[in-house]
């Protein structure tokens, strides 16, 4: 009994330091903290995260997670449209042997973090269709193994980084769609792609898209002897004057160049309808294709082509921010709503054209189906259900009788319906932009059809990125907007949405 009680002791020790062990074999990899850091910046909706849990050993099981056979260490992380809305927090940089992140079709905002320079395994790197703002860091120039780089489609600002000529490996790359300016690095790795990875940028310059930079018109050194102190003093204050003239100048311009805006709205308001159908036959005899996305039509694109031939002005049923409204009826008695929208920029035609098939994807009864549409040389002519009710703005304030508190609240609740489909259902979502009364169609029940979903930042991607048609009507800001100037997150711009519907 005795000797038992001295080796007690000893045995007590072994069963703690056993114990130690099997906790510490328990305890979660840096990488899956890493990881969890992540989930717990971010929020999703469809279950993606159920089997991520701490007291795991590795997050190799993890759904989206790819791990090394050998050491365990997290490879890729692939978490491509999975509904994840919120930051991508710094923690992500500590995934130093990541070989591949795909994060892309997702509602991710805020800053690129720096710390994803320290992933120098890198090989492909895919963050496009979020809303990422600031800068891209010049830190990704570490990222050397990278062979693929995609952050287009979000609302990136600032310079292409020269510290990406280092990367030597890039054969894909692409920027497009962001709010980027300056000059394109004319050296290194960038000079090998064209202006399809940088389009939809309207502040770049360089020879990727044969855009001259201002700077390049100036010669760099004229050999002459740097100005004297005294020089200088007077030449800024010769340039403050010349600036305030020029500032008076331009008030005035703006001025008489938005009277004549409305004189010549005016003027066009008037003549609008048989200039256009003019130039509607003149585009359909050089040559056009349709484009149909449901199946449920028994029209060829021959009937279609047929029947827009035989349009003219008294087809013309409206006009809005985004194009003329044509009444299209077809010989057995549907009716359809065509909106012709001019394009601006051929080089855009392909993403266009690839945008459309996502909106022509969407169906939901509280949305107005876009059926088709016809690609003509210098227009796309887009095929809607036609809803007999008209607008609720025309029911609103053009038309006698008065809607009822029930009526009035059986609209809402069906836009707000349709927004819902459209902010959480959708994948890729859609945020419209420009939702009002007049973008609440409605039928022969006076049941609401939210239209012209997705045309707002198509469009802007297609013209320009910042204007007061950034909402998809000349002169109309939502109150969000009017306070940012352009939206900054994903969560701003679905609560914006219902302060224009008006009801």
């Amino acid at each position: 009994m005795g000797s038992f009680l001295r080796k007690q002791p000893s045995y007590l020790f072994i069963l703690i330091i056993l114990h130690l062990v099997a906790h510490e074999a328990r305890t979660l990899s840096s990488d899956g903290e890493a990881l969890l850091a992540f989930k717990k910046a971010v929020t999703n909706s469809d279950g993606v995260f159920l089997n991520w849990r701490e007291q795991d050993a590795d997050p190799c099981n993890w759904k989206g997670v790819r791990c090394d056979s050998h050491s365990k260490r997290v490879i890729n992380l692939i978490l491509a449209y999975h509904r994840l809305v919120g930051p991508i927090p710094p923690e992500i940089g500590r995934l130093n042997q990541l070989q591949t992140l795909s994060l892309q079709g997702n509602s991710l905002y805020g800053s690129l973090p720096p710390e994803l320079g320290n992933c120098t395994k890198l090989q492909q790197l895919y963050l496009q269709g979020n809303y990422l703002s600031g800068y891209i860091p010049s830190e990704f120039g570490e990222l050397v193994e990278l062979v693929a780089l995609d952050l287009s489609s979000n609302t990136l600002s600032g310079s292409v980084p020269h510290s990406l000529d280092k990367l030597s490996k890039l054969t894909s790359f692409n920027v497009s769609m962001n709010f980027l300016t300056g000059a394109i690095p004319s050296s290194g790795s960038l000079v090998n792609f064209n202006e399809t990875s940088f389009v939809g940028n309207l502040g770049l310059c360089g020879k990727q898209i044969n855009s001259v930079c201002k700077d390049a018109l100036q010669s760099p050194s004229n050999g002459l002897q740097s100005p004297s102190p005294d020089d200088m003093i007077n030449k800024r204050n010769g340039k403050n004057s010349t600036r305030l003239v020029i500032s008076a100048v331009a008030t005035v311009g703006a001025l008489l160049l938005v009277a004549l805006m409305c004189f010549w709205g005016c003027f066009l308001y008037k003549n609008f309808g048989k200039k256009d159908m003019r130039g509607f036959r003149v585009e359909l005899c050089g040559g056009s294709s349709v484009v149909m996305f449901h199946g449920d039509l028994p029209y060829s694109s021959k009937d279609i082509l047929k029947k827009l031939e035989t349009m003219d002005e008294e087809n013309i049923i409206g006009a809005g921010g985004f194009g003329t409204v044509y009444k299209l009826a077809m010989d057995d008695g549907n009716v359809f709503a065509l909106k012709r929208i001019v394009k601006t920029n051929e080089g855009l035609d392909r993403f266009f054209d690839r945008e459309l098939e996502i909106l022509g994807s969407v169906k939901h009864r509280y949305l107005v189906n876009l059926r088709g549409y016809c690609n003509s040389p210098s227009s796309k002519l887009l095929i809607y259900d036609y809803l007999q009710g008209g607008s609720l703005d025309e029911v609103l304030h053009e038309k006698s009788e008065q809607l009822d508190w029930d009526a009035r609240i059986n609209i809402i609740l069906g836009a707000a319906k349709g927004l819902s489909y459209l902010h959480h259902d959708c994948s890729p979502r859609i945020i419209h932009r420009d939702i009002k009364s007049s973008n609440i169609l409605l039928d022969g029940s006076f049941e609401a059809r939210v239209s012209d979903f997705g045309l707002a930042k198509l469009l802007e991607d297609e013209e320009s990125h910042i204007t007061t048609i950034v909402a998809g009507t000349f002169g109309y800001l939502a109150p969000v907007h009017r306070v940012y100037a352009v939206w900054q997150s994903h969560r701003e711009d679905r609560c914006l949405q219902f302060w224009g519907s008006g009801t």
